[in-house]
């Protein structure tokens, strides 16, 4: 990684909420990871901010500790379940579709 990219990026939701996060974690996502990719152009790629104009900021928290989460279990076995709330169900696999893409 280049040395004029940060370690962190953030993420920003449609209520004006702001996660900032390893950019290593971010990259978890592939829509994420396309939109920081700094031979993209994209505006994100030149900020290091990611809005998203259709997640809510609890959704979007819940995908960033998935990230982290994601990134300390990669290679492990007997991986922990994450709590997850059941009424965040649908939009989180709304946004999990979104963010993979």
């Amino acid at each position: 990684m280049p040395s004029s990219v940060s370690e962190f990026v953030t993420l920003v939701s449609n209520d004006g909420f702001e996660f900032i996060v390893r950019r290593s974690s971010a990259y978890v996502a592939g829509t994420i990871r396309r939109m920081l990719d700094p031979t993209s152009n994209f505006a994100e790629a030149i900020s290091g901010r990611c809005v998203f104009n259709n997640i809510n900021g609890i959704v979007l928290e819940k995908v960033c500790e998935y990230l982290y989460y994601n990134e300390k279990y990669k290679n492990a076995k007997d991986v922990p379940d994450m709590d997850i709330p059941p009424e965040l169900c649908l939009e989180l696999l709304m946004a999990a579709d979104y963010l993979n893409g």
